[in-house]
């Protein structure tokens, strides 16, 4: 297939064979430093939204064709430039370049040159409003699943590590200090837990993003008879977006909730990057790791640093901005569409990526630690065992407050203890004797399952519509 500059030619008996850039154009050059200003870097991140922008534009001619905008011919016509303009820009040839002003922009244009008046009736019935929220959210569906498998896959390697070392004794900490008898198994069945509640967090995020908002157009709806929801039935949302003013007004909201689910996500990684730091140096030396995981120093010959683990913790802060980023963009606007909503598209689609790439480092790297179970043991010194002193008194029949001031005041005086058989004590829900890792693999499979038919529904609303299979 040849690139778009040989294919695409400007149709002089349907339409202008010059055809502005601009959707808006009036017949006036805007100041080309204003321009540049309200463009920015947009057209970058566009070029993401260009399959959905294509398939909302197949769902949009087909509901005009619905309704008698167009007739069967013209909407033929469409479809078949619509998926040509989808073949190359899978391929790469079509991209939105620095002057499109916009996805929306270079995709109308292209049409109309094209296909002359037939192109010129594509974007009856909706605005650019309605049409970048519509290609966002599709954005999303494409992506989410990709995302949800990313933190899954950190969850089964948790899962698997805190399966291998369920049984293997360290010590606890409170406070940055020695606290009591713990395990590795739990240590890393905390993360996992936490991150399988992320992803819950996530679903509800996900759901409500489930709405098409397109028929809102500009935020006021359109005076003709257009059926919402059989477009969005097209595009496979759960629902329609019923009112068309907050349907605006969710463009920018509905996107940081999801960002505020992931936000958690890093939240949760970023921790545990410390502990892996921590637990990693010198000091400590509670986990060894492969030294191709690890950088140098341009000085010190001997240093092995965790520089991706250093990372991993500042991600945490970074998508904590984004969040902050989009919240504050959002905070007092008026009501309508206002130009203030392009500025929530960079920190989103950054805030996707950041989760796949940082997810998978995660990953990797607990399938490479190791534990020194020579050191942790050592690590587990007789006052460690306090508590468990004071609750050998209590199975004597001590009141628990008399035994702690007992033990509190005689520290020196408690014995080491086995840390494995004191572990073997720690039987009840949740602890290293009962983590329920068969429950959270359980989640880890219904997440899986899930995500895996997002990505396969929305593979197939984007085949029918690319093939014409629209009733």
């Amino acid at each position: 297939m040849g690139s778009l500059d040989h294919e695409i030619t400007p149709n002089s008996e349907n339409g202008d064979a010059r055809m502005s850039t601009k959707l808006w154009d009036k017949g006036f050059e805007i100041n080309k430093e204003i321009e540049r200003f309200e463009v920015g870097d947009d057209v970058v991140y566009d070029n993401n939204l260009l399959i959905p922008d294509i398939l909302g534009s197949i769902a949009h001619a087909a509901g005009l064709k619905k309704i008698g905008m167009i007739n069967q011919q013209e909407f033929s016509e469409l479809h078949g430039a619509l998926v040509k303009l989808a073949e190359q820009a899978e391929s790469g040839e079509f991209r939105v370049e620095p002057g499109d002003e916009d996805v929306h922009t270079k995709i109308e244009t292209i049409l109309t040159q094209m296909l002359g008046d037939t192109g010129k009736k594509i974007h009856t019935a909706r605005s650019r409003n309605d049409q970048v929220v519509v290609d966002t959210r599709l954005y999303l569906k494409q992506m989410a699943p990709k995302v949800q498998t990313a933190i899954l896959d950190t969850c089964q390697s948790l899962h698997d590590f805190a399966q291998k070392y369920q049984y293997t004794p360290m010590p606890g900490y409170t406070h940055m200090q020695r606290a009591m008898l713990s395990s590795v198994g739990t240590w890393a069945g905390a993360w996992l837990e936490a991150l399988l509640d992320d992803l819950e967090l996530l679903d509800q995020a996900l759901e409500i993003n489930d709405q098409c908002p397109l028929g809102s157009a500009a935020s006021y709806g359109v005076p003709l008879p257009i059926d919402r929801q059989y477009v969005s039935d097209l595009l496979g949302f759960a629902k329609v977006q019923n009112n068309v003013l907050y349907a605006q007004h969710g463009r920018g909201k509905f996107e940081s909730m999801v960002i505020q689910a992931l936000a958690q996500v890093l939240l949760d990684l970023s921790k545990m990057a410390q502990d892996i730091m921590l637990f990693t140096t010198a000091e400590y030396g509670f986990f060894d790791i492969s030294p191709e995981f690890t950088t140098g120093s341009s000085i010190m010959p001997q240093k092995k640093n965790l520089g991706a683990m250093e990372m991993l913790r500042a991600k945490g802060s970074l998508m904590v901005s984004y969040q902050g980023q989009m919240m504050s963009v959002l905070t007092g606007l008026p009501s309508g569409y206002n130009m203030d909503y392009q500025e929530t598209k960079k920190p989103f689609m950054d805030g996707l990526e950041l989760t796949t790439q940082s997810c998978a480092v995660a990953s990797l790297t607990i399938q490479q630690i190791i534990p020194n179970e020579e050191r942790m043991k050592a690590a587990c010194t007789p006052d460690l065992f306090a508590t468990d002193a004071a609750y050998e008194l209590v199975e004597q029949g001590v009141p628990f407050r008399d035994a702690y001031r007992q033990i509190g005041t005689n520290l020196e005086k408690v014995a080491a203890m086995d840390p494995d058989e004191q572990l073997k004590k720690r039987t009840h829900q949740g602890t290293a004797g009962d983590l329920r890792l068969n429950e959270s693999q359980d989640r880890i499979t219904a997440f899986k399952a899930a995500a895996d038919a997002q990505q396969e529904a929305f593979a197939q609303v984007a085949d029918d519509l690319l093939k014409g299979n629209i009733e």
